[in-house]
């Protein structure tokens, strides 16, 4: 059982969010709604220094720092980043992968990964770096989609030209596996977004930068319409540790 998805593209990735940074606040809802209970998760921590791992525009980071946190905003694309500084959303900014963090170990009391970890190649690694990075007592809190997100656009593109054009993201064994090591728990929701039509549907992802997926995925024009439901499987993990003890809570 492999944990890694097909190899991802990281500069198309960097490159698609940094085109989508001005709209992509206008155009996440999930994000917001999936972050936001993520973040509740963590209020009782008293932990100073945050790590925002894959910040995107620095909506989290501001809320984090609303609450009277430090916050390092750590983004693999330049224009999420300098769009989050022009926010003023977090107190530093680092550009880079969450693969390979540049923090040095147990610098941060917590992480905070809000639907950025399907993106990383090698999610055991991914984890790993995470902890690395946290301090003995920390906090560790990451969502992630799973597999079966998005199946109904898939369906929609394979009848118009034979092709999916929908991310492999990880089942959700996969993803336990990759806490295994740890003690954890993780808890499944299915999200239910509705649209009138795939376009609805397409514009929206286009304005969250999340339209380039893959290597090997084949590029195409969707004019097909009646995707009236878009269900998101949505895996919130949330953790604290002690010592060498990772637990993921909810």
């Amino acid at each position: 059982m492999t944990s890694a998805i097909d190899a991802v593209n990281k500069q198309a990735v960097a490159a698609a969010f940094s085109r989508a940074a001005t709209s992509y606040d206008t155009a996440a809802v999930l994000q917001r709604e999936v972050g936001e209970r993520l973040l509740g998760m963590g209020l009782s921590h008293p932990g100073q220094q945050v790590l925002d791992a894959g910040c995107g525009t620095g909506y989290f980071s501001r809320r984090w720092r609303e609450l009277g946190k430090q916050v390092s905003a750590l983004d693999l694309a330049p224009g999420m980043l300098a769009f989050a500084r022009q926010q003023q959303a977090a107190d530093r900014y680092l550009l880079g992968d969450i693969e390979h963090i540049p923090l040095p170990t147990a610098s941060v009391d917590i992480c905070f990964s809000s639907l950025v970890v399907q993106w990383c190649s090698d999610l055991p690694l991914a984890l790993a770096e995470l902890y690395r990075v946290t301090r003995p007592g920390g906090l560790i809190l990451f969502s992630t989609l799973a597999q079966g997100a998005l199946h109904e656009l898939g369906d929609a593109w394979q009848q118009v030209d034979g092709e999916r054009h929908v991310n492999d993201f990880l089942p959700p064994a996969n993803i336990a596996a990759a806490c295994h090591p740890y003690r954890h728990q993780l808890t499944a929701d299915w999200q239910t977004l509705s649209y009138p039509d795939v376009m609805t549907l397409m514009r929206s992802l286009k304005g969250i930068g999340a339209t380039h997926l893959h290597q090997g995925r084949e590029a195409g024009l969707l004019s097909a319409s009646g995707l009236p439901h878009c269900r998101l499987l949505i895996l919130a993990g949330t953790g604290s540790f002690l010592s060498v003890i990772i637990w993921f809570m909810e």
